[in-house]
């Protein structure tokens, strides 16, 4: 399994990067946040994103796309992750784009994937609910003479969705629906990230289109988990960059603070999570393209891994900041209430440890 970029996925890592540096400064979350509006993010840039084919990375050539792979998909979620991005890109560009591509309804392929592409739709995939503990098919929401009862929590981008894809209980088992959000009570939530998120409640709301069932759901929610490990990965990435410029730059007692030697011993830890981080995360987004049968091994080693490196980064980079690093005015916070909500986001490390010893055999 080749773990190293040719030389497309590098111009594209490059052009990302480049773009979201230009457009996306880090320090316009702050703007987001405390702005009040409810969308969350900027539909210029997610246009701009559409345009330049990165919304729609992985969407078909015949649905408008650009018929890349998932692991090109992921290089675009690291770049996004550098900055701490709002845009939906997870809730749209990988679960439902994923969803729609794996489900088993061409007519709801053929009418939201083109969408997608031209960044003119958002997307919703609502599979979390009160007490399920990561577990996709712990579901209570029901399906009742064609109509949806139940409840699903942090939901993310729904409050600003044009469709939503929704679990719910049948006789046949479980099921994933269509479903038009202004036919659901959507209410906003103020994430400690800065990201979309909203509980949707349905009362007796009629189902649209069936997709396909919790096999689909698993697989969605596993490449979603990657996708969300490779953002962790660019936002993990890019503050330890910050905190190696700052500690070249900080002086104190007369020399800049890097040269005192246990602040370079814990850098050097940092540097090799990161590297082992970096495989398992690139391994694990190949294993979508080349070796399905592996994703969900893979998926719950990357987030095993990629949770506990991201949450040590930030807190060593608070702590490597001193003072000024529990301040709202450095960036570095922005970045630790990230980890901190990626923690918990798709399973914690507990829950993938698990699932992986489980699924190895032990």
């Amino acid at each position: 399994m080749r773990l190293i970029l040719d030389e497309e996925q590098t111009l594209l890592a490059d052009m990302v990067r480049q773009v979201v540096g230009d457009r996306a400064p880090v320090s316009r979350v702050r703007g987001l946040r405390d702005s009040g509006d409810e969308v969350g993010f900027s539909r210029e840039l997610w246009g701009e994103l559409a345009d330049l084919g990165l919304v729609g990375a992985n969407v078909p050539e015949a649905y408008g796309g650009g018929g890349l792979g998932f692991f090109e998909l992921c290089l675009v979620l690291e770049g996004a992750g550098r900055n701490l991005m709002p845009e939906p890109l997870l809730s749209t560009a990988v679960l439902a784009t994923s969803a729609l591509r794996l489900g088993v309804d061409e007519g709801a392929r053929e009418a939201w994937l083109p969408r997608i592409a031209r960044g003119e739709a958002v997307v919703a995939v609502a599979f979390d609910e009160r007490g399920s503990r990561y577990d996709v098919g712990r579901v209570t929401t029901e399906l009742r003479d064609g109509h949806l009862f139940g409840e699903k929590r942090d939901v993310l981008d729904a409050q600003v969705a044009d469709v939503l894809l929704v679990s719910a209980r049948t006789p046949e088992g479980i099921g994933v629906f269509l479903v038009e959000p202004g036919r659901c009570e959507v209410t906003a939530l103020r994430r400690l990230d800065g990201r979309n998120a909203a509980l949707v409640k349905l009362d007796g709301v009629p189902a649209g289109r069936r997709i396909g069932d919790e096999i689909l759901l698993t697989a969605v929610v596993d490449r979603g988990t990657i996708a969300l490990c490779a953002e962790m990965l660019g936002g993990a990435t890019q503050v330890f960059e910050d905190t190696l410029e700052y500690l070249k730059t900080r002086r104190q007692f007369g020399t800049t603070i890097g040269s005192f030697q246990a602040l370079q011993h814990r850098a050097a830890r940092l540097f090799a999570d990161l590297a082992l981080s970096r495989s398992a995360v690139l391994a694990a987004a190949r294993t979508v393209d080349e070796a399905p049968d592996r994703i969900p091994l893979m998926a719950s080693l990357a987030k095993a891994r990629l949770t506990e490196t991201f949450l040590a980064v930030c807190n060593e980079a608070v702590q490597m900041h001193g003072g000024i690093g529990m301040t709202d005015e450095c960036d570095v916070g922005l970045y630790l209430k990230r980890a901190r909500v990626c923690a918990a986001s798709f399973g914690d490390a507990a829950f993938h440890r698990s699932r992986w010893a489980t699924l190895q055999g032990y």
